[in-house]
């Protein structure tokens, strides 16, 4: 009996497995559309739930939700719903707050395809408010609903039995396909997986819809078995567009405030392509007749009149002043108006020669709620295997726990799909060394209905991580390149005006006005790159330090944003190695370094005896990291590092094998 049970439940366990890795990745259904059925239990209401069948309809009278029960067509959902919601809320999902990403996602597709339409037809748009294409939430209390409404392209009721009766079922895939080979359309995933996500704060659903090729339709489900569609009673009020509202459950009432809302539409949807307008509630004073005051001088008159006094020589044109301005008093009152939500543009889909610095500034500031202009940037786009955009940036400050928060999850770089917001949770999307950088990468290979746990393990994301680093070094590398220049510069100025003197010395003199007129912009500019690389070495420094230890890959190139004093440099200055090795004495063959706690105490070490003697520099490690930072570190474009208090030193040059002789 064992034996003839065992083929049964290995075919039971394949189609568990193919069932859940279809739609983990968004797969598509093939088949049509549920055939017309009657539905098990009350429509509209949720297994357990004390929630009145028609409780989620909206703003439809008694007379309308009996109609649509009436008319309406009960279907059955294609898949077993009860246990796709389980992958969907337990696998694709790991916070209830998604949904609202996830509706204004598949909304914004709805606008772009209406948009694109529009691009060969005008007409399609219609005209007046019908033509804005926007997005609009709006939360009641007192109903406990959420409703999300956009403009974009309707579904007929075809399209709502087929793309929100079947899981996975995508509208937007489907007609991604149909426009692949007529234009480009860069739209987002699955909307039925997408859609299905409202289950997570919701427990009644219904979406109305308009589409300029069909009638108004309704679509009410609580994922229970059964859904309905049927004609609007009220007729086309939509025009064109969607509306989604949503009978909040118990334990999601926190989605009901419009604070909570902003909060969400900030984080996930900033940087939409269309304006998302949140419902919001306001108190204002406002003047208002003051019908008290007017009594009382009223009951003032009366009084006059009885005591008969003579007031003739009242100041006419002074009473008819007083009397043609009304009393008026200050009260509160509460008024509802639309808010824009979504003010920042995503500035990184744009050419990084059509954004002005100004602008750059103000989306740093936005991204990382920082008062300073960030010291350095990079905007750029990577094509090829994998495609994205991004933005990266070096603060001006270090962070005050920078190295306390090295050994948890970064959240300094946002990942977009397409400008919508997926994750700032990262364990390895930067090295641990580079955790300062801020910045946001928009990807347009990634799936955005899965979870940030899934996303980890994406190869996608080891791709996009190689990229950063790059892209990350080559803009230190700019800011060491420009400080090595003017340094140079400033180098060769003083040997110049060494020149000078001498000439002048001698009676020579030179008319050199308007060059030093250029010298003198040149100076600045070498002055503000000195000062800027030395920002960056101060603040994150020891970052670099620790990169050198743990990025074999990019030690070379960490390697020359090293900066130290030396037996060389003056108070305040560094060197680099580059710099050490262009100025190594003839014959000289090594690179000597020595540590200690400051330079002042390695200045008087009697180990830079023997190299003092024979002019060469020496470098000080006064931080505790440098000299572990160097044990990772053989040589230096073949020059050895070499510590100046090892016993027995050797330097291999003509001076030793004379002390050798002697």
């Amino acid at each position: 009996a064992d034996i003839k049970l065992l083929p049964i439940l290995s075919a039971c366990f394949i189609c568990f497995v193919i069932l859940q890795g279809t739609f983990l990745v968004g797969v598509h259904g093939d088949e049509p559309a549920a055939a017309d059925s009657t539905a098990q239990g009350d429509l509209g209401a949720s297994k357990g739930s004390s929630t009145s069948p028609l409780s989620g309809y909206g703003d439809f009278s008694e007379e309308d939700r009996k109609l649509i029960e009436e008319t309406g067509s009960k279907q059955e959902f294609q898949a077993e719903v009860g246990r796709l919601m389980d992958i969907i809320i337990n696998s694709l999902y790991s916070k209830k707050e998604i949904f609202l990403r996830e509706l204004i996602s598949n909304a914004s597709d709805a606008l772009d395809k209406i948009r694109f339409l529009s691009l060969t037809d005008p007409s399609v748009l219609g005209e007046g408010e019908q033509a804005k294409l926007e997005i609009r939430i709006e939360a009641d209390k007192k109903a406990g609903t959420i409703t999300i409404s956009d403009t974009g392209i309707g579904m007929t009721k075809n399209d709502l039995v087929t793309n929100l009766g079947t899981i996975a079922k995508s509208g937007t895939s489907s007609f991604l396909e149909k426009m692949s080979k007529e234009g480009d359309m860069n739209l987002i995933g699955q909307f039925g997986v997408g859609f299905y996500s409202v289950y997570l704060i919701a427990d009644h659903v219904t979406v109305i819809t308009k589409h300029n090729d069909d009638d108004q339709h309704v679509w009410v489900s609580s994922a229970d078995a059964s859904f309905t569609v049927s004609k609007d009673p009220r007729g086309n009020t939509l025009k064109r567009g969607t509306s989604i509202v949503m009978k909040v459950k118990e334990d999601a009432t926190e989605f009901l405030e419009t604070d909570q809302i902003k909060t969400l539409i900030k984080r996930y949807s900033e940087f939409i392509n269309f304006p998302i307008y949140l419902k919001v509630t306001k108190e204002e004073e406002v003047e208002v007749p003051d019908d008290s005051v007017d009594a009382k001088e009223e009951k003032k008159e009366e009084e006059k009149k009885e005591d008969d006094v003579d007031v003739s020589d009242v100041d006419e044109e002074e009473e008819d002043k007083k009397e043609s301005k009304p009393k008026t008093k200050k009260v509160k009152q509460t008024k509802s108006e639309w808010e824009l939500i979504n003010d920042t543009k995503a500035i990184w889909v744009r050419s990084p020669s059509d954004v002005k610095d100004e602008e750059y500034d103000n989306f740093f500031k936005s991204l990382t709620k920082e008062f300073d202009s960030p010291l350095e940037k990079i905007h750029f786009t990577a094509e090829g295997e994998i495609q994205f955009r991004s933005i990266l940036f070096i603060p001006k400050k270090a962070p005050a726990d920078l190295y306390d928060k090295l050994q948890s999850k970064q959240n300094n770089l946002r990942l977009y799909v397409r400008r919508v917001f997926i994750s700032d949770e990262f364990d390895d999307l930067m090295p641990r060394y580079l955790s300062f950088i801020r910045g946001v990468v928009d990807s347009e290979d990634l799936p955005l209905n899965v979870s940030r746990e899934m996303l980890q393990q994406s190869r996608v994301l080891k791709v996009i991580k190689k990229k950063l680093v790059s892209k990350a070094l080559d803009m230190m590398k700019k800011l060491s390149e420009a400080e090595e220049k003017a340094i140079e510069a400033e180098e060769e100025e003083d040997k110049e005006e060494e020149d000078k003197a001498k000439a002048e010395a001698a009676g020579k003199k030179e008319e050199e006005d308007k060059e030093e007129e250029e010298e003198s912009e040149e100076e600045e500019d070498g002055e503000a790159a000195i000062k800027k690389y030395k920002e960056f070495f101060e603040a994150f420094g020891k970052t670099i330090k620790l990169g050198i230890i743990e990025d074999t890959k990019n030690r070379k190139k960490l390697a020359k944003l090293l900066r130290f004093e030396s037996t060389s440099t003056k108070d305040g200055e560094t060197v680099s190695l580059s710099r050490y090795v262009k100025r190594m004495k003839e014959g000289q063959k090594h690179i000597y370094y020595i540590a200690g706690e400051s330079k002042k105490d390695l200045e008087n070490s009697p180990f830079l005896e023997k190299l003092k003697k024979r002019g060469y520099e020496v470098l000080f490690m006064t931080d505790p990291i440098d000299e572990y930072a160097l044990q990772h570190m053989d040589e230096f474009e073949d020059h050895k590092l070499m510590n100046a208090t090892k016993e027995d030193l050797k330097f291999g040059d003509k001076e030793e094998k004379k002390e050798k002789k002697r």
